[in-house]
């Protein structure tokens, strides 16, 4: 039986770093008061000259380097956006042809921050369908294009970058043991559709945070144990968790109360903000770049966002 397995991460941020001292000069705010509240710091803002297909391309770039794979290995290409300007062609088709591919299936999947996890799930099952051999999933957003600057209850959150993996085929264990993909707990509270949303023209971002902060503590610790029990694990046994960064504040309590109590927690948000798609492939490929988490070691991805959409399962380290 056919299993799936990430073969390489890559990740990518725009160079220019926006500063809690910086948003202070544009909205009544502090680096006091954004850090005692969402614990970020800095994040990366991607100029008029980097879409989110550019941002896109140049982390699948580094993933398939680190996968020793040329671009048209790929059968599939699946970006998981919600803050592309146009609609067609499709991000994924703009990634597949700045990389020089010639004939991936291309497909955009929007479920907004939750949109890395949904992916990497379509792949999984794709593969495991035979639908494909090797997939190149990347969750990317440009939030500052949705950004309004002179809210201070949004502006201060977002950042933009991308993450991406190659995932492909492999051997499921025989033992019926954890697979390298475990799988996918997901579902949404589409009545609460209101809490986070990107809507208008211009698109702009808004969220009713304590509403997304009260469902995120009281919901997801036990969505996140009921993930590690499909995947045959125990959270003591995690070696990682990587969740949506959202809120250091969210985060950090969240952790704890899933009971990953030996695992690496990634707390990217310190650095980039919420990156939506992007937080949770940006945060493990970070992890993993740095020696942090050892090769072929079980970590949780648990990501939350728009519908209150969510998504995660167990995976092994690459």
């Amino acid at each position: 039986m056919t299993g799936t397995r990430i073969a390489a991460l890559g990740h990518h941020q725009p160079a220019k770093v926006l500063t809690n001292d910086d948003l202070a000069a544009l909205v009544d705010t502090s680096d006091a008061w954004i850090t005692s509240r969402v614990g970020i710091r800095t994040r990366h803002v991607a100029g008029p000259d980097e879409p989110v297909d550019a941002l896109a391309a140049h982390a699948a770039a580094k993933a398939l380097a680190a996968a020793g794979r040329a671009p048209d290995d790929i059968d599939l290409v699946l970006v998981a956006t919600s803050t592309a300007i146009d609609r067609s062609p499709n991000t994924a088709a703009r990634v597949a042809a700045r990389l020089g591919m010639t004939s991936p299936a291309t497909m955009d999947l929007n479920v907004v921050c939750a949109g890395f996890t949904h992916a990497l799930a379509t792949a999984d099952h794709t593969i495991r369908a035979g639908g494909a051999r090797r997939v190149l999933v990347i969750g990317a957003d440009k939030m500052t294009d949705v950004t309004d600057w002179t809210d201070r209850t949004t502006c201060v959150l977002v950042g933009d970058g991308a993450g991406a993996a190659v995932v492909e085929a492999c051997e499921a264990p025989a033992d019926g043991g954890l697979a390298a993909i475990g799988p996918v707990l997901w579902g949404s509270v589409p009545e609460m559709g209101h809490a986070v949303r990107i809507e208008g023209t211009p698109p702009r971002f808004a969220q009713e945070g304590q509403a997304v902060y009260r469902w995120a503590t009281h919901r997801l610790p036990a969505l996140a144990r009921e993930t590690c029990a499909r995947s045959g694990i125990a959270p003591e046994d995690l070696a990682g968790v990587v969740l949506h960064q959202a809120n250091l504040r969210i985060v950090e309590p969240l952790a704890a109360r899933i009971g990953a109590v030996n695992a690496v927690v990634a707390r990217d948000v310190v650095d980039s903000g919420n990156t939506s798609a992007a937080s949770v492939p940006l945060a493990l490929a970070k992890l993993v770049e740095r020696g942090e988490l050892p090769t072929g070691a079980p970590v949780l991805l648990f990501a939350f966002g728009g519908n209150l959409s969510y998504a995660g399962q167990v995976v092994r380290v690459p």
